[in-house]
């Protein structure tokens, strides 16, 4: 079984990937590929994909089931002692510093409206 999911990729990307594949929802291709065609696939979406980005997830004989690949992804798998993980960026914005004092609303209710 082989996924392969597109993201702001050009139009005939999709369509050389409906050769091989079933596009099952628009971007998201699914199918049973050889490895040596599923390797090909993968060349051809990496090197077509452009701006978009793209993620490949097939099964395999491993720990997990599957194993997948990403491109231009801000996620990246990461083996750790035989099992894949998914390595996040840390985009949590920082926090700003409490104000001091009253808030608008209740100077408003405490003041009336100035």
């Amino acid at each position: 079984m082989t996924v392969i999911i597109l993201t702001q990729c050009p139009p005939g990307l999709r369509g050389f990937l409906t050769r091989w594949l079933f596009e099952i929802s628009p971007g998201v291709f699914i199918g049973g590929p050889s490895a040596r065609i599923r390797a090909t696939l993968w060349e051809e979406v990496k090197q077509y994909a452009g701006i978009g980005r793209a993620l490949l997830a097939y099964s395999t004989n491993n720990e997990q089931g599957f194993a997948f690949e990403s491109h231009d992804h801000k996620w990246h798998p990461v083996d750790h002692e035989g099992i894949t993980l998914i390595h996040r960026p840390n985009n949590t914005p920082q926090r700003q510093p409490s104000q001091r004092g009253w808030s608008t609303a209740a100077k408003r209710r405490r003041f009336g409206n100035r």
